[in-house]
């Protein structure tokens, strides 16, 4: 932006002070920006994922956990944002210099790794919504070979992808534009999935929005038992398998936690915030502003399509079995088929179950026919926890609304949400990305250093062609990845907020310093907690060892500073 775009912003913002209530949030809303870069990358693959998962698994139980989780970021990125505006120093370059090269390099590395590994989950779920929502009878099965269409659709959205982010580095007029195109687009995915909602809240037996209020309220038992709709049917089980189940309804319980609370703010999007509000122009008289830019374009709609499709899921699948995998049949007395992922899902929870009263090796000794009929032996109550807990995804979730909300509705309306998450967030990756390499080289955020970082992530153009599981579930295992870089973003932050010698005479006083340490050390506490949760969940000794040896770099490269600062 130039200079002159600046001051009659900070002009606007001035007067905007002296003006009634809504007359300011107008004049707000017009002006927000780098806050709803921030929803169009929160609202991608990991959101769907999460959002449908904590559906399937805990039902509206569990809607609390992503507001909670993205209030948290709001406190740590109104942090950055108050260092950035404040000093006007890019914030690696302020890490590296006031509080640790390592922080600060760490930093920027894990964004890094985090954009490339994000890019996979969205191409996934932009062809899926493609193939099985809105164009199947072009690029789904019977149409075109499924290489072509696959080819088809990735590059297109590599075309839009580009073109946008081309547009930001174009200068004022681009990212204008850029800022407009993603706040409708963050609109679209918005009304797309209350849409849904609405219809069902109309049709039929309706929707319980006593219980879904309900399901607002903090309830942290469940990082540790299943959701209580579950009671029943884990008492109809033999006392003997009790506990198998249910650890193996609380593991996927935590796994889908820590995949909402990740992908609620990821270390990526603490990258983007600073950078995206310093390529504007803006300073220390926007930081009020700033905080409300993340409301609006953040939170407010993180938490509407969040929350809907939660609703959604919860109403359509939590404790359902899914259709076929009991010898359910139709209206017509058919046998219903059950879908081919649904089936391998089925007998994979029941192996597990088998493997629990069979000896060691014994059921590897049996052939495919014995294995079947073992499984078909098995109590119902068991098969039919086996059926409620296979993996479902958003276009499972598509097909069961439909006779409920019409095919439009749930085929047509739900797919261009699924759609629109995974093209907004692959230009925000791509956007990120031309940042952190544009200033790792110290590059200025143009040129062709800026494209070839946002080129980067166009790797995620792969996913569908070597990743054969249901699109959005492979945000849960990146969701975990990228849970456990979170605290290093959150504790550098916190360190940042506390700085004398970086903030100077913007550094908080008073009652204002002590709410800003106490909101932050909730904040990376939690982040902490979450990270070593998942580090221990699935990676043991060797995760630990990993994060004790970054924590031994920074408290090297620390103490190396001091030496050399006497």
């Amino acid at each position: 932006m130039t200079e002159r775009t600046v001051e009659q912003e900070r002009e606007l913002i001035r007067d905007a002070r002296g003006r009634g209530r809504m007359g300011k949030l107008g004049l707000y809303a017009r002006l927000s920006g780098p806050g709803w870069l921030q929803g169009a990358i929160t609202l991608g693959g990991g959101s769907l994922a999460g959002s449908l998962y904590l559906g399937v698994l805990g039902g509206v139980s569990l809607l609390w956990l992503q507001p909670v989780a993205m209030i948290m970021g709001v406190i740590m990125l109104s942090a950055i944002g108050y260092v950035t505006l404040s000093t006007g120093e890019r914030p690696m370059r302020a890490i590296t210099r006031h509080v640790n090269p390592v922080l600060g390099w760490g930093w920027a590395i894990a964004t890094l790794m985090a954009n490339l590994v994000w890019a996979l989950p969205q191409f996934s779920l932009g062809t899926a919504a493609i193939r099985q929502n809105l164009l199947p009878g072009i690029f789904g099965p019977g149409g075109m070979p499924d290489w072509l269409d696959k080819m088809i659709v990735c590059g297109v959205i590599l075309a839009i992808s580009i073109t946008m982010v081309w547009s930001y580095g174009s200068g004022r007029a681009g990212v204008r534009l850029f800022e407009v195109v993603l706040k409708l687009m963050v609109g679209v995915i918005v009304v797309s999935f209350f849409g849904v909602i609405v219809k069902m809240s109309v049709t039929g037996d309706g929707l319980q929005w006593g219980r879904i209020l309900a399901g607002f309220v903090p309830d942290f038992a469940l990082c540790a038992s299943p959701a209580e709709t579950f009671t029943p049917y884990l008492e109809a089980l033999e006392p003997r398998v009790r506990d198998l189940w249910t650890g193996i309804i609380v593991g996927n319980q935590r796994d889908v936690m820590i995949t909402a609370a990740a992908t609620a703010v990821g270390i990526n999007m603490t990258f983007l915030f600073p950078y995206s509000m310093l390529k504007k122009g803006w300073d220390g008289e926007f930081r009020g502003f700033a905080i409300f830019d993340l409301a609006i374009g953040l939170f407010v709609p993180f938490v509407l399509a969040t929350s809907c499709v939660v609703v959604a899921s919860a109403a359509q699948f939590h404790t359902r079995p899914a259709p076929g995998l009991l010898g359910e049949t139709n209206a017509t007395g058919a046998v219903i088929e059950p879908a081919e992922k649904m089936q391998a899902g089925y007998q994979a929870l029941c192996v597990w179950r088998l493997r629990f009263e069979l000896a060691p090796g014994e059921f590897e000794s049996l052939g495919a026919g014995q294995r079947n009929e073992r499984i078909a032996a098995l109590p119902l109550a068991d098969r039919r926890l086996a059926a409620m807990l296979v993996k479902r995804d958003a276009f499972d979730l598509a097909l069961s609304l439909a006779p409920l909300t019409g095919d439009v509705v749930a085929q047509r309306v739900f797919g261009i949400g699924v759609f629109g998450m995974a093209v907004s967030t692959t230009i925000i990756l791509m956007l990120i990305n031309g940042f952190v390499v544009c200033e790792m080289l110290g590059a200025p955020a143009q040129g062709a250093v800026f494209r070839f970082g946002c080129l980067m992530p166009a790797v995620g153009a792969l996913g569908p062609f070597f990743w054969k599981q249901a699109a959005p579930w492979l945000a849960v295992p990146t969701s975990i990845f990228g849970m456990t870089l979170l605290p290093i973003a959150y504790f550098t932050f916190f360190m940042m907020m506390n700085h004398k010698k970086l903030l100077g005479p913007h550094l908080p006083t008073g009652a204002k310093r002590v709410v800003w340490n106490l909101l932050m050390a909730v904040a990376a506490s939690l982040a902490a907690f979450g990270s070593l949760w998942a580090v221990w969940n699935k990676a043991r000794g060797k995760g630990l060892a990993v994060v004790a040896g970054f924590i031994l770099l920074v408290l090297v490269a620390h103490f190396a500073r001091r030496r050399r600062a006497r």
